[in-house]
């Protein structure tokens, strides 16, 4: 994998955490100090968490397993949905509905819904309804793309979720905890490294530090699909 650049993370604003008293303490041992009465993230630290959480990937994808990005936060979504779509892995970038892992035999169905509809609108399913209609059902079509898109083809829980800003999204990273689903996150000052299996501490509001990372991420995807899996030896 390429080698991360701390001039990169610093020049991305990556070091620059929240106001210093909108800390949580268990977040003290990557940080830096406070300036102007932000915390800063000590970047060395950041680099060497990053450099496990992307080895993490790379092994997970290299091994068959599954992961959904998931990043809904403006300076997020855009790029999580680019990376996903270009290494072929489940993403989520509009918002996460409460029970996608825990209840995920209704979202099952709800990709089935799409993956039915969108056939039958390919095959002329829907030429026997009105113009009223057929606007109706593709309204239906878009908002389940929108929410469910990116999962379109998952048939079993995944195995890792990767998390931009575990504070925003919370309730993922609990469903994550509970359904025994490994977590790897960005984790900013005002968040619980513990929350998660592999914390990445830096700057979860900084645009450029986010696609930076994602970029990294991606690399370590595409890395991972190149492994190809250990064959069984017959006794």
């Amino acid at each position: 994998m390429k080698d991360i650049s701390l001039k990169q993370l610093l020049d991305a604003g990556a070091h620059f955490g929240h106001q210093a008293k909108r800390w949580n303490p268990k977040v003290a041992p990557y940080l830096y100090g406070v300036e102007d009465g932000v915390h800063v993230f000590d970047l060395p630290k950041t680099k060497i968490a990053l450099e496990e959480a992307l080895a993490f990937l790379k092994t997970t994808v290299g091994e068959g397993k599954t992961i959904i990005l998931l990043g809904t936060k403006k300076q997020a979504k855009e790029k999580i949905a680019e990376v996903g779509k270009e290494t072929g892995v489940f993403y989520v970038s509009e918002r996460w509905l409460g029970g996608t892992l825990s209840n995920f035999e209704q979202i099952k169905r709800s990709l089935k819904k799409l993956s039915d509809m969108k056939e039958s609108k390919a095959t002329g399913g829907f030429n026997k309804y009105t113009k009223k209609e057929r606007l109706l059902l593709d309204r239906e079509i878009d908002r389940l793309e929108r929410f469910f898109g990116g999962l379109a083809g998952m048939e079993k829980l995944p195995d890792v979720l990767f998390v931009v800003d575990i504070h925003k999204e919370n309730s993922a990273v609990k469903e994550a905890r509970n359904c025994k689903v490994k977590v790897v996150g960005v984790v900013d000052s005002n968040s619980d490294p513990e929350d998660v299996d592999y914390p990445i501490p830096m700057n979860d509001d900084a645009q450029k530090a986010i696609e930076y990372v994602l970029d990294l991420v991606k690399e370590a995807i595409l890395e991972g699909k190149k492994v190809k899996p250990k064959k069984e030896i017959k006794k």
